[in-house]
């Protein structure tokens, strides 16, 4: 009886072994879910890798329009999001009676005027058509744009619209366009402003590039950052994916990817 007992005990004790082995690598068993754009997979499948030696399982999630991951946020089908800026999460947020928030910085992407049909911004000439995103901070950060490049004047508003430009000296056609469309818009406009991540989408050649973004004090707000909902921002799984984003490791493969086009900002002194 006692040598059947040892045995049912040992058995026990086999069984159990992997569940304490799970349990050791702090494994919750549960998938995060972190909504991305598209070509931000270049960045986030190596953390995804890193992240499973913690026992962390991170799905990505690609969204092709900036309306997508807030929306899916506050709807928990993501539990985290990665794709704006300071500026366009307070704009949500107002707008939608949302409470998102940001746990941590990424990187900060100079926006671009692009053009096939000029090599230089002196080169555009009277009436010249220029594309640039529509949605309400990114339409203002376009238009601040052409204001530092001495195309325009504009009221001063902190989120302008094409309604607030004061002085146009070259008659410059401004077409607001949903943010995706602005790299297709090359095709038929004399340029377009477009964000980073759907020029490096796009594969639009950077020597087309006829003015950029100054990297600045002024560039806080629109440095990008990872995002979930207030309730949910002290999980501690999060605070080690934010970590794994902020490392030098990261830090060197932004740089090698995005050659410029993206700057790590977690640490900026600027």
């Amino acid at each position: 009886m006692k040598k059947i007992t040892k045995i049912i005990v040992g058995i026990s004790i086999l069984l159990l072994l992997p569940l304490t082995v799970l349990t050791g690598c702090g494994s919750s068993g549960k998938t995060i879910k972190v909504g991305i754009m598209g070509g931000d997979k270049r960045i986030w499948q190596p953390i995804a890798q890193e992240l499973k030696h913690k026992g962390i399982n991170l799905q990505l999630v690609s969204f092709s329009d900036y309306s997508q991951p807030n929306a899916a946020l506050q709807n928990h089908e993501i539990d985290l999001n990665s794709f704006q800026h300071e500026a366009f999460l307070d704009n949500w947020n107002k707008a939608h009676h949302s409470n998102i928030v940001s746990i941590g910085k990424t990187f900060f992407s100079p926006l671009a005027l692009y053009s096939t049909k000029v090599k230089n911004i002196q080169d555009l000439k009277k009436g010249a058509s220029i594309a640039l995103p529509n949605d309400p901070t990114n339409e203002g950060r376009a238009l601040y744009l052409l204001k530092s490049a001495g195309l325009i004047t504009l009221k001063n508003t902190p989120l302008p619209t094409v309604k607030d430009v004061t002085s146009n000296k070259l008659n410059l056609k401004l077409n607001p366009l949903n943010a995706a469309q602005t790299p297709r818009a090359l095709s038929d406009q004399d340029g377009a402003i477009v964000n980073a991540g759907y020029a490096l989408d796009a594969k639009l050649n950077a020597k087309d590039v006829i003015y950029k973004e100054k990297v600045n004090k002024d560039s806080a707000p629109y440095i990008n950052l990872i995002a979930t909902n207030k309730d949910e921002k002290n999980k501690k799984e999060y605070q080690e994916i934010v970590k794994a984003y902020q490392s030098a490791a990261n830090k060197k493969r932004i740089a090698e990817v995005y050659k410029g086009q993206y700057i790590p900002a977690w640490d900026a002194k600027w």
